[in-house]
């Protein structure tokens, strides 16, 4: 979260706020829409799929790593990335919890 304060936050707001920013790129939603529309693990170079530079792919790819929504294995010269299940999940009940709250608005806008 850069210079902000972070401690100065819950551990489930710090959470949820870095789930945000990895997912706030829409080259990492292709990425995982690609990979979850592919119903299998991907071995094929997504730079062909997606039309982005093979190192802004791996930037990517690495920042979906560190939150743990995708896992990839080697294969021969390959890398293969298929959705870890057990952290979306997670990532979606987290959400869930998030937009599930109630809203009381009141007349103030």
């Amino acid at each position: 979260m850069g210079l902000t304060k972070t401690e100065i936050f819950t551990d489930e707001q710090n959470k949820i706020a870095m789930l945000f920013k990895v997912l706030g790129h829409p080259a990492r939603i292709a990425i995982l829409q690609y990979i979850i529309n592919q119903k299998d693990c991907i071995c094929n170079d997504l730079v062909g799929e997606l039309g982005l530079a093979q190192a802004t792919i791996s930037q990517h790819l690495k920042e979906l790593k560190n939150i743990g929504i995708i896992h990839g294995s080697i294969e021969g010269k390959s890398v293969c990335y298929c959705i870890n299940e057990k952290v979306w999940n997670e990532i979606k009940k987290e959400f869930h919890i998030f937009f599930d709250q109630d809203v009381n608005i009141k007349q103030c806008c």
